[in-house]
Parts: C-alpha cells; sequence; structure tokens
C-alpha cells in the first residue's frame, strides 16, 4: 500500500523529530511544496561553504562521502516507513550531489553558480546512469544513486567550462 501525501507535509506517522527524516528532508527544506529538488540544492549550499571555508575540497569531499552515506541510511529508513520509493521531500540526495558537483568548480560565485545551474539541469534530465538507476535500484542507495550519478556529469561540465572559461 502506498501512503498519499501532500507537499509541503509529512505523511502520517513520520516527524522531523526522527533524525532519519530530519536527515532525509535536509532539516525540513524538502517540505517546502514546490521544487523540493531545487530547495533542497539550494538548502546544501552554505553548509558546503561552511566545510570549504574550514577545510577546502578535502573537507568538502570528506562532507560529500559521509552525507552520501547518512542519505543511505537516512533515505532507507524513509522509504520503508511510506512504502514510496524516492518521495520527494527527501532532498539529502541533491545535497550530495550539490556537494560532489561543486568539488568540480571554481570556488567563486560564478563557479558555484555554474555548479548549481548545471547540476539542476542533470538532475531533472537524469542522463545515463542516472536514469538506470533511478529506474533500477531501489531503498535509500536507489535514491542517492540516481543523483550522484547525475552530479558526476554536472561536474564535469562545470570542470570543462571552468577550462575553457578559465
Amino acid at each position: 500500500m502506498k501512503l498519499q501525501f501532500t507537499y509541503g507535509r509529512l505523511p502520517p506517522g513520520l516527524t522531523l523529530r526522527d533524525p532519519a527524516t530530519l536527515a532525509a528532508t535536509w532539516f525540513g527544506s524538502g517540505l517546502i511544496p514546490f521544487a523540493s529538488g531545487t530547495w533542497g540544492s539550494l538548502a546544501a549550499l552554505p553548509f558546503a561553504y561552511g566545510l570549504w571555508l574550514v577545510g577546502g575540497w578535502i573537507a568538502l569531499a570528506a562532507g560529500t562521502v559521509a552525507v552520501s552515506a547518512l542519505g543511505v541510511w537516512a533515505s532507507e529508513r524513509v522509504v520503508a516507513n511510506t512504502n514510496v520509493q524516492d518521495p520527494g521531500f527527501i532532498v539529502i540526495d541533491e545535497v550530495a550531489g550539490m556537494w560532489l558537483t561543486l568539488l568540480a568548480a571554481p570556488f567563486t560565485p560564478l563557479g558555484w553558480l555554474a555548479a548549481f545551474v548545471l547540476f539542476r539541469i542533470a538532475d531533472i534530465v537524469k542522463p545515463y546512469p542516472a536514469n538506470w538507476a533511478d529506474r533500477n535500484v531501489g531503498g535509500g542507495l536507489g535514491v542517492m544513486l540516481d543523483d550522484l550519478f547525475a552530479a558526476l556529469w554536472s561536474a564535469a561540465a562545470v570542470w570543462v567550462l571552468g577550462v575553457l572559461l578559465g
């Protein structure tokens, strides 16, 4: 049985007091009732900036690995509790994908803007193998994997743009 939910609200039985739900919604940003993936990607940026200031690309890379692992766990719990594969309010996958893309971007406002736009495009279009993972991998790993694959494409694109534009 699939639970029905309204954008902007969690389905019955889920609460932000649960650490898995809090993480999966990236502190509730996934509950904004429209464009949750975009809001999740935007909500990732201040945390990425903080990581970068603390330890540069190494801290951001470590954070990406950590949030990806946290995302698999949290998403698995939320998916199991809702019986909905990849509900829109789970945005920790966008956080991991955004951070992965930022690793290839110049640490400038324009570089980060390009990373944001290119990641959102790749996340929506889902080029192979993101589309394959989206269709064929379930649970928490499936929630995370399609965005990480999309992020590899956007990271490559932002890196190429950085090289071409100097």
